[in-house]
């Protein structure tokens, strides 16, 4: 496309708790949104299932609000672009595109009994696809979901099932075609992490034939198009929506580090050319395109605005009256929590946990929210000093995004990790993220958009109250059966 030409571009940001669209105009700046609410089912203990088609369907209908604006404006929107939450697998019908089971959310864990069976090849799994063998990710899905139905193995034999993640499944409605793109592909544990191709071994390890997988394709690709009456969008990209949350701070050069939280969270470094195999964090693909592939080191944090949402449950307390961070702002405790909902991940990767929550003086339920809020610095210094430890990097300031940057959990990791923390303005940085890689696809470069943040969090902890803190969350993973 010409540089001259100003191009709109249209970009889904698809959440576990939502669903949002973006319109951005040739200044990078957003001229529409809208978004759509979903739930999720938790039928069992573990057990955490969303519906592929509903999300599907929320999709569809705000991208037609979209172009419904768009009309009304005049405005031609070139292309498209999805992020996705990644580790949210199904089956469905090839031909129909219509679900054959639940959506087993990044959050299931069912699969534990696959997983303790296949221990032995945990470092050869980790070795070729830069992912530990846990229950969230899609090898034991798979392997959990047909042994429990003939009818499915019938249907992968004869061709006509689909496994693959939810933003397979939303790409093959959107536009007919069946594809995953590299950087959620590596949520499968089955692709070989160099290569980006499936390995036959891993494949075989979790009896999987490569005829019911999407094919492989970069993040950036011609997909197919989103049609709507007169209107055909291009959709361009597809990507996980925490490697979409680092290029939209501006995260494209080797070794920039930034933080994402969300309903989960996640520290996040761009590894460069070569993937970073470091045991307790996982190497996936940043991005890719057919000239070049660059790769994500990433250290996962299973419940951030999630644990809230626990704890609301726990402690009785109506949604609008959370307000964690008010709470943790006027909060102190010498208590511990031991996030055990949905299991800890990186670097620890452990589902099952023993209830560790104590410690507390009278200051309940605050101090409970308090410890839980910690139990994320926590998780973020221990991500973080194994990355100092394998990386040797320290940067002048690390910048967070998502919902649940808020105030004093940001203060709370600098304190604990030494580092200053900036907070991005603009809350969307993953749909900033699609829009500057759309925009490098239609133009050739990536757009110079001003990354705005306010002035920062500086450790102000004392080096002694710190030390006390960290030891007593230490105790607490003992306790939980982590350490």
């Amino acid at each position: 496309m010409p540089l001259a030409v100003k191009p709109f571009t249209l970009v889904i940001d698809q959440g576990t708790s939502a669903t949002k669209v973006f319109l951005f105009n040739s200044v990078h700046r957003v001229v529409f949104n809208s978004r759509l609410r979903h739930s999720l089912k938790n039928s069992k203990p573990g057990h955490v299932e969303a519906d592929a088609l509903t999300i599907a369907r929320s999709c569809e209908k705000l991208i037609r609000e979209t172009i419904t604006y768009a009309k009304n404006k005049n405005i031609n929107i070139a292309s498209a672009g999805i992020a996705v939450q990644r580790s949210t697998f199904l089956f469905w019908d090839r031909n129909t595109i219509k679900p054959l089971t639940p959506a087993l959310s990044w959050q299931d864990g069912r699969a534990t009994d696959i997983v303790e069976n296949l221990k032995p090849y945990s470092e050869s799994i980790f070795k070729i696809s830069g992912a530990p063998l846990n229950p969230h990710f899609g090898g034991p899905k798979f392997t959990h979901l047909i042994n429990r139905s003939t009818s499915l193995k019938n249907k992968i034999e004869d061709g006509s099932a689909v496994f693959g993640t939810i933003s397979a499944f939303v790409t093959h409605y959107l536009t007919g075609n069946c594809l995953v793109d590299e950087t959620v592909a590596s949520r499968f544990i089955m692709m070989n992490l160099d290569t980006c191709e499936w390995d036959q071994n891993l494949l075989n390890l979790f009896g999987v034939p490569k005829i019911c997988l999407p094919q492989l394709v970069p993040s950036e690709y011609n997909y197919g198009s989103i049609k709507y009456d007169d209107f055909l969008i291009p959709l361009q990209i597809v990507i996980g929506d925490q490697q979409a949350a680092l290029i939209g701070q501006g995260g494209f050069k080797t070794g920039f580090v930034a933080m994402n939280f969300g309903t989960s969270g996640s520290v996040q470094i761009n590894a460069g050319q070569q993937p970073a195999h470091i045991d307790g964090l996982i190497s996936s693909v940043l991005f890719s395109n057919a000239n070049e592939r660059l790769y994500l080191l990433e250290g996962t944090v299973n419940a951030c605005n999630a644990l809230f949402y626990t704890l609301e449950d726990e402690l009785d307390i109506p949604h609008k009256e959370m307000r964690w961070y008010h709470r943790c702002t006027k909060t102190e405790t010498n208590g511990v929590y031991v996030p055990s909902a949905t299991g800890i991940a990186s670097p620890y990767w452990i589902d099952h946990l023993k209830i560790v929550s104590e410690g507390y003086g009278e200051d309940l339920p605050n101090e409970i929210i308090r410890a839980g809020m910690e139990s994320i610095g926590f998780l973020v210094n221990d991500i973080w000093n194994l990355v100092k430890t394998h990386l040797n990097i320290m940067p002048e300031s690390v910048m967070a995004s998502g919902g649940g940057a808020r105030n004093p959990l940001l203060q709370f990791i600098s304190d604990l990790t030494g580092l200053t923390i900036t907070h991005s303005i603009m809350k969307d940085r993953t749909a900033l993220g699609v829009h500057a890689l759309l925009n490098q696809s239609l133009t050739g470069s990536l757009p110079n958009i001003k990354i705005d943040s306010d002035s920062g969090f500086t450790p102000k902890i004392n080096v002694k109250k710190k030390d006390e803190k960290i030891a007593r969350w230490q105790i607490a993973l003992k306790k939980a059966g982590v350490l």
